[in-house]
């Protein structure tokens, strides 16, 4: 059953890619480029955007930090008039740092916060009143945050991750009942592991390793469904999905058992 408009053809849409520097952001930037879509990429890194407009003709960059809410106001502004609308913003911002209780770090949890989450709210402050906007004229929009299967349930290593991405998740759930009675779309990417620089860090092994590309691919399939929820691989994402349906005593043997703890 889809929960949003179906999105089947990229051609001529608007679409902004908010922390599309590298990894998922940047490979699914690619794909809906590739497919017809007037692309804008946002990044702290101006030159890792601008390389990316160089190997994409016609594609656009707006470097910003998502910390400041001005710059986002003023992109949101900006990428209002040079494509004429939003017809999809993604918000694909993101930290990670392997984090256990022994070895806390307060001033990388708050990181975390403010880059996985905060970022995400100042972003919704710019482009809700365009997406409402466009609601009304009859246009419509797509709004999608980037999440994680870490979010699903507390993982070992992802003290300072996870709850940011359950915030995210639970943002997302929200903003569906929201927004989709004036026919705004609304999804929530919740990916498994994607070889990204993020992830580069971990020591331990991922199951079901998977490219940006093959999720860029996953992601574009998921708003064509017009999914809600868009998670992969499903050779993983179910295995844990199924483990939210245990009861504590289950779930945290299972967990030890699965992936150490």
């Amino acid at each position: 059953m889809a929960l949003n408009p179906k999105i089947t053809d990229w051609t001529g849409r608007s679409v902004w890619l908010v922390g599309a520097s590298s990894g998922i952001g940047r490979a699914t930037a690619s794909r809906l480029h590739r497919l017809g879509a007037q692309v804008c990429v946002s990044a702290r890194s101006g030159e890792a955007l601008s390389a990316f407009v160089a190997e994409h003709p016609g594609s656009q960059a707006l470097p910003l930090d998502v910390s400041d809410a001005q710059a986002l106001h003023a992109a949101t502004e900006q990428v209002q008039r040079s494509q004429g609308g939003i017809d999809l913003v993604m918000y694909c911002a993101g930290t990670y740092k392997a984090m256990r209780a022994d070895s806390f770090d307060l001033d990388v949890a708050v990181h975390h916060v403010q880059v996985n989450y905060i970022g995400a709210l100042q972003l919704l402050q710019s482009v809700l009143p365009v997406l409402h906007a466009q609601a009304q004229s009859g246009r419509g929009g797509h709004l999608s945050l980037v999440s994680s299967v870490a979010g699903y349930r507390g993982l070992p290593q992802s003290l300072a991750y996870g709850p940011t991405k359950a915030a995210l998740t639970h943002l997302a759930e929200v903003l569906y009942l929201d927004l989709s009675p004036h026919k705004l779309g609304v999804s929530v990417i919740c990916p498994g592991f994607v070889e990204t620089p993020l992830t580069a860090q971990n020591t331990f092994r991922m199951p079901a390793l998977i490219t940006p590309e093959v999720a860029a691919d996953n992601i574009v399939r998921g708003l064509a469904r017009g999914d809600f929820e868009i998670h992969f691989p499903k050779r993983f994402t179910l295995w844990l999905k199924g483990l939210r349906h245990l009861g504590y005593g289950a779930y945290f043997a299972a967990v030890k058992n699965g992936v150490g703890a």
